[in-house]
């Protein structure tokens, strides 16, 4: 096979001709009645396929705090791969889709508009884009199947001209008011309500017309009228304008109700005679094409208040003005979003109550979970993403847990600081506090979330550190780099004007910087005590002494023989590792003992690292013994003799093997460690 045939071939597996050939299906009127018996969900509304959309990728349900939650996978964007996937926002997700739930029922909320309210970059266009993208990919589905029609007519020489209906409706809409309570209960019959037909509203005024004109021309037989009608099957496509429509506000000189609900046009007005016939004027503003599927409107409440009189009509009636047109009926999504200073001003003018009656809000934070927030950054930063540049351990961490302080109120807590708190709502435990504290600690701060650091600016700093001169010379960015560009940047951050504000945000930079040096010591810590055969040494000699100690009993010594009493000095060691008082040791040692009794009953074998407390302090003990002779603050001043630096690689290939270092990365970490540890040497020496 040539090159040229094997491409080809590539692109042939990519296409479905039978899924193409169904996708442009076209029949009769009667052949898509058949459809529908078959399958009432084909001539779902707007509301009904969106809700059933989100539903079709799956939920999962989980508890938070004691709270049941639904995770709609849908929302991590399984159609781009996670491209727009939305983290950590489950809460407010679940409103929404109630809200699409109560509209699909047709409990009212059907004539509201959905606003989602928050931050800037909170998620808020995000989550518009994926409902879009989410509906046309389900549009071209099986499940999410959806039928238009065209009109055939002959011309007079007898050549037959197709005319589509220009706001794609739906063809049930063909059967007259009068008959359709009755076909409606036949088709109906064995459905349940949730599932059940509903055909609201007439044609658009070009199908009306159409529809007249036959009628008049066969003399009331409404079947000779459906001889002109070819029904097909249509995908929603918002490049194509077909079902989905984004309108943006301009500047007021240029805006123009027509966008919304079409123009006339003056080309076909000689042709028709009148500019009050429909066939001379353009069904194409965004409300006209987004018929049957959603409208988005971009930054909602910066529209001119002419434009919001159209959408109280579009959303509380389900109906539009033309232009010269009777109010026409559409069946849409209407979807706006908008910043915390536009919706301030909505909520102090008393002439927008009826808009604001009429739209129910979906606040959109940020997140205040570290976890949440890191994926944002790893979908971006990850190793998949970023290519020939190491991104060190943590250098994500530390920029989203800034964020994440800076939206987040100071606890009223005494005692609890703020870093603690944050930790808390990350699923960390800390003594002395509950799942009930963490509730408590959430609704004393309601606004948290709404206000703070934004994603956009964190990831404008971390590309900003990744394509710096240092990056490119190191060939990787560490967490210090990405720090100091998001100090740097807040000397000319557009949004923050206060310095006090300013002011806290570099003091929140200090409490992250401690946290990462805290975190660096430990890794090193672990690093140069990983020795599993000394851990496991040191452990049993401890766990011998502390059998020994609660049973008041003597210790073998291995190497005299002789029994001896159990060594103080090696436990407390251990002990005071993990700030055991010298008045609790006793209940301590108790504790080891009776974990490691209630193991044995279920038959387990007790291993140092199944005791988080104990595996801490084995690791600091040894940390503290092997420093020593790793001489690690030598480090800093370059004098290693060959002894040393062969422990210093071996702690060194640990870091990159267990904490995903490089060698360029492993080597700062270590030389920093060692310059602090020096530091603590001088002090304590002063």
């Amino acid at each position: 096979m040539s090159n040229r045939d094997e491409l080809l071939s590539l692109v042939d597996r990519h296409l479905d001709t039978s899924r193409f050939r169904e996708q442009h299906w076209e029949g009769t009127f009667g052949d898509y009645l058949d459809r529908v018996i078959e399958n009432p969900r084909l001539a779902r509304n707007a509301f009904q396929r969106l809700y059933d959309m989100v539903l079709h990728f799956g939920t999962e349900k989980y508890t938070y705090l004691k709270e049941d939650y639904v995770h709609y996978n849908f929302f991590d964007d399984p159609i781009d791969d996670g491209k727009d996937a939305v983290f950590g926002l489950d809460g407010s997700i679940m409103r929404l889709v109630e809200f699409l739930k109560s509209a699909a029922q047709g409990y009212g909320t059907d004539r509201r508009i959905l606003l989602l309210h928050g931050p800037v970059g909170s998620s808020k266009s995000t989550i518009a884009r994926l409902l879009k993208k989410g509906i046309e990919h389900y549009s071209a589905l099986d499940e999410g199947a959806m039928y238009t029609f065209s009109w055939r007519v002959p011309d007079e020489d007898g050549q037959v001209e197709i005319y589509p209906c220009p706001m794609h409706e739906e063809p049930l809409k063909l059967i007259p008011r009068r008959a359709r309570k009755e076909v409606m209960a036949r088709i109906n019959a064995d459905l349940p309500e949730a599932q059940q037909v509903r055909i609201d509203g007439d044609l658009d005024p070009f199908c009306r017309k159409m529809f007249e004109d036959f009628l008049v021309k066969y003399e009331g037989d409404w079947r000779k009228v459906l001889e002109h009608i070819v029904v097909r099957r249509m995908v929603l496509s918002e490049k194509d304008r077909v079902g989905i429509g984004t309108f943006q506000p301009k500047d007021e000189k240029n805006q123009d109700s027509t966008e919304l609900t079409g123009d006339i046009n003056y080309r076909k007005i000689a042709l028709y005679g009148s500019d009050s016939d429909p066939r001379a004027f353009n069904f194409d503003g965004e409300l006209n094409i987004a018929n049957r599927g959603i409208c988005e409107f971009i930054e909602v409440l910066k529209l001119d208040v002419a434009f919001l009189y159209d959408l109280l009509g579009a959303s509380q009636e389900h109906t539009i003005k033309p232009k010269k047109f009777a109010q026409t009926d559409i069946d849409e999504v209407i979807l706006g979003h908008t910043n915390e200073p536009e919706y301030k001003k909505l909520q102090s003018n008393d002439l927008m109550e009826a808009f604001r009656d009429r739209t129910i809000k979906i606040d959109v934070p940020y997140n205040t979970r570290l976890g949440d927030e890191i994926k944002i950054y790893d979908k971006d930063f990850g190793t998949s993403k970023v290519k020939g540049i190491h991104v060190a351990p943590h250098t994500i961490e530390v920029a989203a847990m800034w964020a994440v302080l800076t939206r987040l109120e100071e606890p009223k807590k005494a005692g609890l600081t703020l870093l603690q708190k944050l930790k808390l709502y990350d699923g960390r435990s800390i003594p002395g506090f509950t799942e009930d504290s963490i509730k408590e600690l959430r609704e004393e701060a309601p606004r948290e979330g709404m206000l703070g650091i934004s994603p956009r600016y964190i990831q404008d700093k971390i590309s900003n550190a990744l394509v710096s001169e240092q990056a490119h010379i190191e060939k990787g960015i560490n967490p210090f780099m990405v720090i100091n560009e998001l100090e740097e940047g807040l000397h000319h951050h557009s949004l923050i004007t206060d310095e006090e504000q300013k002011k806290r945000y570099k003091e929140l930079l200090t409490v992250v910087r401690d946290e990462y040096e805290d975190t660096l010591k430990t890794e090193v810590q672990r690093a140069i005590s990983a020795d599993e055969d000394a851990i496991q040494r040191l452990c049993t000699n401890y766990i011998e002494n502390v059998r020994a100690y609660t049973q008041h009993e003597k210790v073998r010594n291995k190497y005299t023989g002789r029994d001896e009493e159990p060594d103080e000095r090696l436990m407390r060691s251990i002990e005071e590792k993990i700030d055991i008082p010298e008045s609790r040791k006793d209940d301590f040692r108790q504790e080891i003992m009776n974990y490691i009794g209630a193991l044995a009953l279920d038959g387990k074998k007790f291993e140092y690292h199944t005791n988080a407390r104990l595996n801490k302090a084995l690791e600091l003990k040894l940390f503290e013994d092997s420093r020593d002779t790793i001489k690690l603050k030598n480090v800093v001043s370059g004098v290693v003799d060959d002894e040393t630096q062969a422990k210093i690689d071996v702690v060194k290939q640990r870091l990159i093997k267990f904490f995903g270092y490089n060698e360029t990365s492993a080597t700062d970490v270590l030389n920093y460690v060692a310059s602090i540890f020096a530091r603590g040497d001088a002090k304590k020496s002063e």
